[in-house]
């Protein structure tokens, strides 16, 4: 029996220590649960760092739509989806003062063909735009018409996520240098999220390697360019603004480094494969 719910779950979290003396909240809307499955709305609320949920048995997928956060191992932005198997439940550390939100589709390992989810790695990938598109599509859906959110729909969205675990995410090299990578190009990736309108020069000084060397690593770690990743990242968080009723594309242009709201348009078209103006009904979720 689908439905759709409307409530908030506040959690406690916990400090590094493990005691509950740095506190803040996770502010989950949960929107649709099915049999075997639902769709929330999460944000990071509080002035404390750290959040601990419990272990669930479903299969957990996270669209992070703003902020920039670890999850587990995995540093989280808007260009990321991590998996979160069954039994497992990392803790996430959050900035005091940050914007934190994410949709949160919870799955039933028996909806998985196979088996699947038995011998599920945690871990986070990188979501191309056809795909964060489709989760921002179903975020809207469930707050519009949740009656009109299928199982086939979150399964399909799912399968997709879990297909990209296989993909490759560095070349292959020595343990120090492919973490020493890894930590260099987080590093690029926070920044950005941060400030999407920092240069690369600038990037490379916090990151303590040159241009060009930043340049190299970054596209054999993430697959794009600094330019590109930048890019997706401007596009998702304009998303997530004008999906949350936002009217000023201009504003919006301003605030993430575009030149005009021309150029803004241009950048999510290529994204999307739209004009924002042309989804902001298909992705509405705010007023």
């Amino acid at each position: 029996m689908l439905r759709g719910l409307d409530f908030d779950a506040r959690l406690m979290a916990p400090g590094p220590s493990g005691a509950y003396a740095s506190v803040m909240e996770v502010v989950e809307r949960r929107l649709v649960a099915g049999d075997g499955f639902s769709v929330a709305d999460v944000r990071r609320e509080g002035n404390g760092d750290w959040t601990s949920l419990e272990p669930s048995a479903e299969v957990g997928v996270m669209f992070v739509r703003n902020g920039c956060f670890r999850h587990a191992d995995a540093l989280l932005d808007p260009a990321s989806v991590y998996v979160e198997p069954p039994g497992r439940a990392g803790r996430s550390f959050h900035r005091a003062g940050a914007d934190d939100r994410w949709t949160s589709f919870r799955i039933a390992p028996s909806l998985l063909a196979g088996g699947a989810a038995a011998a599920l790695p945690a871990g986070a990938v990188f979501s191309p735009p056809f795909l964060d598109l489709e989760h921002r599509r179903l975020l809207s859906l469930a707050y519009r018409a949740p009656e009109q959110v299928t199982v086939d729909q979150i399964v399909a969205l799912v399968v997709a996520v879990l297909d990209r675990l296989g993909l490759p995410r560095v070349a292959a090299g020595r343990e120090s240098t492919t973490v020493q990578r890894h930590r260099i190009v987080d590093t690029v990736r926070e920044a950005l999220a941060l400030d999407p309108r920092i240069r690369v020069v600038q990037l490379a000084r916090q990151a303590a390697v040159s241009p060009h060397h930043l340049s190299r690593i970054f596209a054999a770690e993430t697959g794009q360019t600094i330019s590109a990743y930048r890019n997706c990242l401007r596009a998702r968080v304009a998303l997530e603004r004008v999906a949350g009723g936002e009217r000023s594309l201009a504003r919006i242009a301003a605030d993430l480094g575009f030149a005009d709201h021309a150029h803004l348009t241009r950048v999510v078209r290529r994204q999307a494969g739209a004009p924002p103006s042309n989804l902001r009904e298909v992705l509405r979720f705010g007023a």
